[in-house]
């Protein structure tokens, strides 16, 4: 299979053949030297170990990551241990510029499907396929094809932290039952709805898509696989039997258009962030949100209790005539902890350490109890965690799993259809992003 090229790649490599020329006189960079081969002294000194995350927030998810964290820290005195949580908005950018340099921390936290693929045909990273090996019980619990968009040739170079679930369908039932309206199942009684709450002053559906990747991921990866159905999509993103070109694909995009057109979306959709988003829907504002797994995490780490009461869950509605599942979320794995090909020795063993203390099923349980779907059979502890998100959460394990788009999409295909539907949302046309679209991933996998 031909692998994708990318910037990062040819400068990263070109990066890490000028270190190899300073001089490597290991025979097997991967193989740790014996022990006390360095000398008493070199052995005293602390093994310095980086870890890079985006779990900066103060959502319940990102405290269970980083207290993990913290108690390795604690437990280990003997490493040194340098761990930087990056704001999302601007983390996978820092990654590409280091990775542009060859300076990778030794772990860092990278989504699964094209992110962890940049890093793989780029060769900066090595398999964690040991690990997993070491601790069966652990590697045999996580869901089947938990670690496929984490895996290449037959080894696996991460575990997810989480599920991932993009897609999920979260209305106000109190506002359904004051103005009568019915939980909509099909397109027309979605768009009947937005209708009888545009009536009413209520704002029909909260988006916040300012940072360009919610609406995609969302809403378009759902609605979309709801039109031309997965095996269309797999097809067009391989460029191999299917163009995003296709009367399908132009088909999903108007229907997201048809939403924008009839108001479902607050004014200002594009200037908000996905915080305001569930902000403004947790608080009444807005009768329904389209939003991801985390967003229960979320809301649950900033909604009362009487506002979180109002709050049910389902699938998106289901299109005429479309191809796909109706009773299907786009998701998959979530991003896990990556490992840098330059860790070796006793670097590598604590960071396989580290790896297995956060990714652990101590891990799985402390992130499932902050309200987070997880790809690994685990129960969630009723005492902690909230109604709704035992409902999302069941929800999950009961629906087919469809792709979402950036999972699959080139980096640069991925930007054009973040960019395309902001313009949707202003008045573009889809006819002229699914040929932007189209493009730009032919032409990132001819390179």
């Amino acid at each position: 299979m031909r692998k994708k090229t990318i910037a990062l790649t040819a400068m990263a490599l070109a990066a890490t053949a000028a270190l190899s020329a300073c001089g490597d006189n290991s025979s097997n960079g991967n193989t740790a030297a014996p022990s006390g081969s360095s000398g008493s002294a070199a052995s005293a000194e602390k093994v310095k170990l980086s870890i890079w995350h985006n779990f900066s927030g103060d959502d319940l998810r990102a405290k269970a990551v980083r207290a993990q964290i913290d108690k390795f820290k604690e437990a280990h005195p003997e490493i040194e241990l340098d761990a930087q949580a990056i704001p999302p908005d601007g983390y996978r950018q820092r990654l590409k510029t280091v990775a542009a340099a060859g300076e990778m921390p030794d772990v860092f936290f990278t989504q699964s499907g094209t992110s962890i693929q940049e890093f793989y045909d780029g060769g900066l990273i090595q398999p964690i396929t040991p690990l997993l090996d070491k601790y069966p019980e652990w590697k045999n619990n996580f869901m089947e094809g938990a670690l496929d968009r984490l895996s290449f040739d037959g080894q696996v170079y991460a575990t997810p932290l989480s599920g991932s679930a993009t897609s999920l369908f979260f209305y106000n039932k109190s506002l359904f039952d004051k103005y009568q309206v019915k939980v909509p199942t099909t397109w027309e009684e979605l768009m009947a709805a937005v209708k009888t709450f545009n009536d009413n002053g209520i704002t029909p559906i909260s988006l916040g898509n300012k940072a360009a990747w919610l609406a995609q991921s969302s809403i378009l990866s759902s609605l979309a696989d709801r039109v031309t159905g997965t095996d269309w999509f797999l097809k067009a993103s391989s460029q191999d039997g299917a163009k995003f070109t296709d009367p399908e694909f132009v088909q999903a995009l108007q229907l997201f258009k048809d939403l924008s057109d009839a108001k479902a979306f607050q004014t200002g959709a594009n200037s908000l962030d996905n915080t305001q988003m569930e902000q403004y829907f947790i608080e009444g504002k807005a009768a329904m949100m389209i939003d991801g797994s985390w967003a229960l995490t979320n809301m649950a780490a900033t909604g009362t209790q009487e506002q979180l009461d109002q709050v049910e869950v389902t699938v998106l509605p289901s299109v005429p005539g479309g191809k796909g599942d109706p009773n299907s979320i786009s998701g998959g794995a979530g991003g896990g902890l990556a490992l840098s090909k330059e860790a070796t020795g006793a670097k590598l063993d604590a960071a396989l350490e580290l790896i297995y203390a956060v990714s652990g099923p101590e891990g799985m349980q402390a992130i499932v109890n902050s309200n987070s779907v997880v790809n690994y059979n685990v129960e969630p502890d009723a005492s902690i965690v909230t109604p709704l998100f035992y409902k999302a959460f069941d929800l999950f394990k009961s629906v087919k799993l469809t792709p979402v788009y950036d999972a699959y999409l080139t980096s640069a295909a991925a930007d054009v259809i973040n960019n395309g539907l902001q313009d949707l949302l202003l008045g573009g046309k889809p006819e002229d992003i699914a040929q932007k679209l189209q493009d730009a991933q032919a032409q990132a996998l001819s390179q």
